[in-house]
């Protein structure tokens, strides 16, 4: 008789609290920055866990609360309320579980690395430079390029003393993972929050810390007339962004947490409807939206995370759900003695973390363009918006693609008194029809040899039988002794 084991194992169990241990100062520190209670944050890590973790998708992605996601949130709640802010992340989504439904998930793959690494580049300045502000406890300015002008005059209106904490917080997210054995039995982000309430605590240093509100006050279920805002141009916008971009960022993670293990691959039309009713149930409590992270499920590059402590089931995931609604249940009150300045110092850390500088090295390589397009899409997002840096990262994007597909390489060959060999190479479209007309010279014998060539558009193929048919009227040189006239075009192959 076969005997089958019923429970967690001890693996998923150590996972579990390794996980956890790492999304409850993120939860908090993304809630803080988003303009929500940091019990916002808690929920979403909550839902992640016990709902979305006991769904079909990734077997080791880990959901809460999305570091990519928060400077567009902090303009959402500022520009339509908190209020607002269940109705759009119900709606959000509720768009992506069409998206999964419509086995839409796998396009998000097509999308070009160039903008996804632009969008999260953009998303990391603005983080940045805002927490720089809540470092020293000071008022960010709104906007990003109101951010990064206000950093000029930052450093005479700075708490000194919450600067410390903040820099300190830095010190040890930095140092801590070196630590190797340390760094398995603790993340690096608790450590260094835990110890930024512990100092602060100890010696009683006036900084800001934590507003603690309890978890039902955080929990707000919206109301039938917060429907109505879906009408709203902007709102629908900031759905779709919210939409679309937590997909992307979700289906990216999955691709990267694939590669860490052996075990099931993400099917990616089931994770996008996972994470549609994790953001959906987050909508109706009124918390933050949710996205799988990388940082969460692979542990961001440190020996902890998900994967990284041996995780084998979704039970893991399932389980930190659990231990953030027991602490949050029986331990509120933890979460005011951290300073603020600290949670600060974590999202800098994270944001520069958004920043893909080994990336950008190697595609300056081999791909500059991809740098430019990658480069423009970050700036747009400082300048503009989230939404808007993507679209114009997109379009970009396309303009290069049609760019790089009509490449035309003419290469050409002097036979001497024989003529000259035109060999044309690629794509010829009408975007490069004056570099191939160019290169036919009018007082030659040419031979003109179009094998390489994959694709030729109307417009070139009319633009080549017209130069040919001038030829063969008389419009080139002289015949060669022995050849009839027209023969100046002594080839013409390929297609």
């Amino acid at each position: 008789m076969r005997v089958v084991r019923c429970g967690v194992s001890k693996a998923d169990l150590s996972a579990s609290f390794v996980v956890f241990l790492l999304a409850l100062p993120l939860c908090v520190g993304v809630a803080i920055a988003s303009g929500v209670p940091a019990e916002s944050g808690l929920v979403t890590g909550m839902v992640g866990g016990l709902v979305v973790g006991a769904l079909p998708g990734s077997t080791l992605q880990v959901s809460g609360p999305a570091v990519g996601l928060t400077v567009l949130v902090y303009e959402a709640v500022r520009a339509y309320g908190v209020e607002a802010l269940g109705v759009l992340v119900f709606a959000a989504g509720v768009v992506q579980l069409g998206l999964g439904v419509l086995r839409l998930g796998r396009w998000f793959r097509a999308v070009s690395s160039a903008v996804v690494h632009g969008m999260l580049a953009g998303i990391g300045l603005v983080l940045v430079a805002g927490q720089v502000y809540a470092l020293g406890d000071v008022a960010a300015p709104a906007g990003g390029v109101g951010k990064l002008a206000g950093l000029v005059s930052l450093p005479g209106v700075v708490d000194p003393v919450a600067l410390s904490v903040g820099g300190a917080t830095i010190a040890v997210l930095l140092l801590w993972p070196r630590w190797r054995w340390g760094a398995r039995l603790v993340p690096a982000p608790l450590v260094a929050v835990g110890l930024a309430a512990a100092v602060t605590g100890g010696f009683d240093l006036a900084v800001r810390r934590v507003e603690v509100r309890g978890l039902v006050g955080a929990v707000r279920v919206p109301e039938w007339g917060d429907f109505g805002r879906l009408t709203e141009v902007g709102v629908i916008g900031t759905v779709v962004a919210f939409a679309l971009i937590a997909s992307a960022e979700s289906l990216f993670s999955a691709a990267a947490v694939d590669r860490l293990h052996r075990g099931q691959r993400t099917d990616y039309d089931r994770e996008l409807i996972a994470q549609g009713v994790g953001n959906a149930v987050c909508g109706v409590l009124g918390a933050l939206p949710m996205t799988a992270g990388i940082v969460r499920s692979a542990g961001g590059g440190t020996p902890s995370g998900g994967v990284r402590a041996r995780a084998r089931t979704k039970a893991s995931r399932v389980l930190h759900g659990g231990w953030l609604l027991v602490f949050t249940a029986l331990l509120p009150g933890v979460l005011g003695l951290v300073p603020v300045a600290a949670l600060a110092g974590l999202l800098v850390h994270a944001g520069c973390r958004l920043v893909p500088v080994r990336q950008v090295r190697g595609l300056w390589r081999g791909h500059r363009g991809e740098v430019v397009v990658l480069g423009v899409t970050a700036v747009a997002i400082v300048v503009g918006n989230l939404f808007e840096g993507v679209l114009v990262g997109l379009a970009l994007a396309v303009a290069k693609t049609a760019w790089d597909v009509s490449h035309v390489q003419v290469v050409t060959e002097d036979l001497g008194d024989a003529g000259i060999v035109v060999r044309v190479l690629g794509h010829a479209t009408f975007l490069r029809l004056p570099k191939l007309l160019e290169a036919l010279p009018g007082d030659r014998v040419v031979r003109l040899e179009l094998g390489g060539l994959r694709h030729v558009d109307h417009a070139c193929a009319a633009a080549l039988e017209g130069w040919v048919v001038g030829r063969e009227m008389g419009r080139g040189p002289a015949p060669r002794q022995g050849q009839g006239r027209g023969e100046g075009v002594t080839a013409l192959r390929g297609g």
